[in-house]
């Protein structure tokens, strides 16, 4: 085994012939290159299969059978020349690996137009009944599965207006207007709104054609979700207006937030957030991250209301000379977006909890206490897991095995990337879009077929900013406006469910700053939800990442 400069141990090896073989940790090499295999599959499959049972499948025009005889042929099978398959081992290696369809990819390098998804159908149940003269109230007898179908697919309102009121009780003004919900108290003496249905309820709620006030009256309201406390606010002029929930007992332990759209502010899709929104959103995260660090660290918040830019800069640069001290716990920030909403008829939840666009986040302690059995005596104290903390353990061990540094490797493979088909005539740029602080790439190996990240640039002496307390005001902007253009790219290909992770360095983390702040966006797609390969991190493809990278600069492009 070669134990050069170069991947050593059970990671790239040197054959006797002197060349590399790779054994799936990255595919980053110390020369700042992009390494992948190629499946080039010929085999012979042994024939155990004894009997035949052809059957007719159907007929021609012309009355000529087609059978299913080419389904039990006679002897073994040999495959000469199988579909070629590009196996990507990811740069992260804690993410698995992507296998790409050599025959799906070049037919979508051929035709761009193969990669977006087609836009929803205009559907309207009334509309239809009306048209064949059956009474509309039929839809108030459906079976329950049609009922989730209509609520998630129909573009009509007045559909959703009869499903609403199907689902709970409204309150009307002698306008008819709907003013709230009918509630009840339970047997605890515990308020709630007399939902009859709950699941056509949540579809019908998070459909974006359901006019704007029953949006408010069943969800959107201060309160309609329940009694979390709202603990933040910005508003920007008369169009953008956010408030910052907490979520006391979550999931999360220790609570965590919730910057919501407020019920002035619907906002359903990407197509309607603006860049004052995304602004918004991303303050609310910013400054409550630094007020609970500081809390954390022993800084006296005195200030009980919005932050300025300005001042929360402040607050930055007083919490980076705090951290300079040994005492300070080593805590990270949790940051995640789910976008959009769906329901089957077989009942899944298939997304986000709700439609309205909201972000979460929350402080990650250095340590948790640890028990075996007993529940009051701690044995001691594990890590508490950060997404973030997989980085640097592969950054570590990369330059462990290589004697170099991983992402100024990666850098150079982004910067110089090469098509894996090769050609010249084609686009092989993986970046769509940057600027001094921050850049927009469409991975090598996308976890989702179409997969962004976004990741903070290095600056003049070569650090990477690697969490939002090391991003000043102009890199903290970059980033807003960078995951504003990816979900706008995303909206104008079609996707309708989107999940944003951030990748954050701990904040006390001293030396040099070599992990740069990671994004990674993933879009669902109605072929691609997941399924056994992906929960063993493999994740299937069907075009070339440079063909990605050039659809979503093309809609930038058309978005001026």
């Amino acid at each position: 085994m070669y134990e050069g400069p170069g991947f050593v141990g059970n990671q790239i090896k040197i054959t006797d012939h002197g060349k590399l073989t790779m054994n799936n940790y990255s595919s980053i090499t110390p020369q700042g290159k992009f390494v992948y295999g190629i499946h080039k599959p010929r085999y012979c499959v042994a024939n155990l299969r004894t009997g035949k049972n052809i059957e007719p499948l159907g007929s021609y025009k012309d009355g000529s059978q087609h059978s299913n005889a080419p389904n039990y042929p006679d002897g073994d099978i040999a495959v000469e020349e199988g579909g070629w398959i590009f196996e990507i081992p990811n740069p992260l290696h804690f993410r698995g690996a992507t296998y790409i369809d050599k025959r799906h990819a070049d037919a979508a390098a051929a035709d761009y137009s193969r990669i977006p998804l087609p836009r929803q159908e205009e559907l309207s149940l009334t509309t239809h009944l009306q048209q064949h003269n059956v009474p509309t109230d039929i839809i108030d007898s459906l079976p329950r599965p049609l009922l989730l179908t209509l609520a998630t697919c129909s573009t009509d309102p007045d559909d959703l207006i009869r499903l609403a009121g199907l689902s709970c009780e409204f309150i009307f003004d002698d306008a008819s207007s709907v003013t709230g919900l009918r509630y009840t108290t339970g047997n605890k003496g515990k308020t709630k709104a007399r939902i009859k249905y709950h699941d056509l309820f949540e579809a019908v709620a998070n459909n974006p054609a359901l006019p704007d006030e029953y949006k408010k009256a069943m969800v959107l309201r201060p309160g309609a979700q329940g009694e979390s406390e709202i603990v933040g606010e910005y508003q920007s002029g008369s169009s953008s207006h956010i408030y910052e929930y907490l979520r006391k007992n979550s999931y999360i332990a220790g609570g965590h937030f919730a910057a919501n759209m407020a019920d002035d502010a619907v906002r359903y899709s990407i197509a309607e957030l603006t860049a004052d929104d995304m602004q918004g959103l991303r303050h609310l995260y910013y400054q409550r991250m630094y007020v609970a660090i500081s809390s954390h660290c022993g800084i006296a918040i005195v200030k009980r209301s919005l932050y300025s830019e300005e001042e929360l800069e402040e607050l930055r640069l007083q919490l980076l000379e705090k951290l300079t001290e040994e005492s300070v716990p080593n805590l990270a920030t949790l940051w995640g977006w789910n976008f959009g909403f769906d329901y089957s008829p077989t009942d899944y939840r298939l997304h986000a909890s709700h439609q309205q666009i909201h972000q979460q986040y929350a402080v990650i302690p250095e340590l948790v206490p640890a028990y075996c059995s007993d529940m009051e005596s701690p044995e001691g104290y594990l890590p508490a897991f950060c997404c973030g903390d997989m980085i640097r353990r592969t950054m570590d061990e990369y330059q462990r095995h290589t004697q170099s540094d991983f992402f100024r490797n990666y850098f150079s493979a982004i910067t110089g990337n090469t098509r894996m088909d090769k050609r010249s005539d084609a686009p092989s740029s993986l970046v769509v879009w940057q600027d001094d602080n921050v850049m927009v790439i469409v991975p090598k190996a996308q976890t989702s077929q179409w997969e962004l990240q976004i990741m903070t640039r290095p600056d003049a002496t070569g650090s990477f900013p690697g969490n939002i307390l090391e991003t000043d005001l102009s890199c903290r902007k970059s980033l807003d406006t960078a995951l504003l253009k990816a979900q706008q790219i995303f909206e104008k290909l079609g996707a309708k469910m989107v999940t944003s992770i951030e990748f954050s360095k701990r904040i006390a983390e001293h030396g040099a700053r070599r992990q740069p702040l990671v994004y990674s966006l993933l879009p669902k797609l109605p072929f691609s939800m997941g399924a056994f390969s992906e929960a063993q991190l493999r994740f299937i493809n069907r075009h070339y990442p440079e063909d990605f990278a050039a659809v979503c600069r093309n809609q930038l492009d058309m978005m001026g």
